[in-house]
């Protein structure tokens, strides 16, 4: 391995069709719908199967009747079906692969210095390998796991990585590393070569370059640019198809987010992996949740002057935390419905998630911009 570095830290095949193998399952529990399909309905994938939990049962205040409708998911956001361990494992480009349970993603370059590891979700887990030796043995390489490298260091892109031993090299972030130190958590070993600001791999003459561009989901999370396999992973920031979850994704830093898009959009690259949902992206994906994100903030600059404070705290009285929260969830309310109802049927769980998003960007706007502040007289 050789590498270039920007900051601190030590020294590191033509297209083809995707494959898919089916395998034996282990045990199920006893449900009325079979565990398999049920995993595969919800996108879950190995996740469960990795848990090897049961369906929680009714806690005595909802049932299954009380649960909300939403939009059918448009068939653009699906991507290709799992196999009967749970997986599904493709080729990227060349000597790139991507694996999928659905939910999260991973990815892996096989080279003649042994395999490379973009990230190891705990939910895939062990199908990590099982898609590392089916590729191995299909295109007679190396299935032994060399190189590790972290996107950030949240262990649900990063818990599955004390799998591949202690005879690997782990490499991040330096953020990476201190957060993993501090964590302490067993299942993610901290890396043990770190940078800074940017660095250039070459690994069994496969470039890999890793730039980290500030703060966005994480302080952490950085950009993997493949530019010999026309390839960018950008983890956290997009989900192909579909909206983000909870919080912008449970981001820590909302402008950071925000601007991550058109930093990735900057790069030269054709396929993306994002870290979740059940397909690769495209440029028209990272521009569609650009424009998404974008016409949420609109919308909270145009409605959030325009709604009264006075009516919800009259109504609490002396319960302040009541006021604040009506008022706020009736801004965050008026924000999202014309979100919702542009992007429903476009971008899959647009009718589910973008209040949430709505009210983390309208916080983000107030807080960390002065937007709507006022000073008392």
């Amino acid at each position: 391995m050789t590498t270039t570095t920007a900051g601190s830290g030590k020294g590191e095949e033509g297209r083809g069709t995707t494959t898919q193998t089916a395998a034996t399952n282990g045990t199920m529990p006893d449900h009325s719908v079979p565990r398999r399909t049920f995993l595969k309905l919800a996108g879950l994938g190995a996740a469960g199967a990795a848990l090897n939990q049961t369906m929680p049962s009714s806690n005595g205040r909802h049932t299954i009747d009380d649960l909300p409708d939403y939009a059918p998911v448009p068939k653009s956001a699906l991507g290709p079906g799992l196999n009967a361990q749970g997986y599904y494992v493709g080729r990227v480009e060349k000597n790139l692969y991507w694996i999928t349970d659905g939910t999260y993603q991973s990815a892996f370059l096989t080279t003649k210095e042994g395999v490379v590891l973009l990230d190891a979700p705990p939910t895939i887990g062990h199908n990590i390998q099982r898609a590392v030796d089916e590729i191995a043995k299909a295109n007679g390489v190396s299935n032994k796991v060399k190189y590790l490298i972290y996107s950030h260091h949240h262990a649900d892109h990063g818990g599955a990585s004390s799998l591949f031993g202690k005879d690997i090299v782990r490499i991040g972030h330096e953020e990476t590393r201190k957060l993993l130190i501090r964590d302490n958590d067993k299942a993610r070993p901290a890396p043990e070569e770190i940078f800074q600001d940017k660095r250039t791999l070459n690994i069994g003459g496969n470039r890999i370059e890793l730039a980290w561009r500030g703060s966005n989901h994480s302080p952490d999370n950085i950009y993997i640019h493949l530019p010999d396999h026309d390839a960018l992973m950008l983890v956290d920031i997009v989900n192909p198809g579909w909206a983000p979850i909870y919080i912008c994704n449970l981001t820590e830093d909302v402008p950071g987010y925000m601007a991550a898009p058109e930093k990735a959009l900057a790069y030269k690259w054709t396929h993306f992996i994002g870290g979740h949902c059940g397909r690769l992206g495209t440029r028209v994906d990272v521009t569609l949740h650009q424009q998404y994100m974008t016409d949420i903030a609109d919308s909270i600059r145009k409605t959030l002057p325009t709604i009264d404070p006075t009516p919800y705290f009259a109504k609490y009285g002396e319960n302040n935390w009541g006021g604040v929260k009506a008022y706020l969830d009736a801004c965050t309310d008026a924000a999202a419905a014309p979100v919702v109802k542009k992007y429903t049927g476009v971008i899959a769980a647009a009718d589910v998630f973008t209040d949430s998003t709505a009210f983390w960007v309208m916080e983000s706007l107030r807080l960390d911009l002065g937007f709507a502040s006022w000073v008392h007289p």
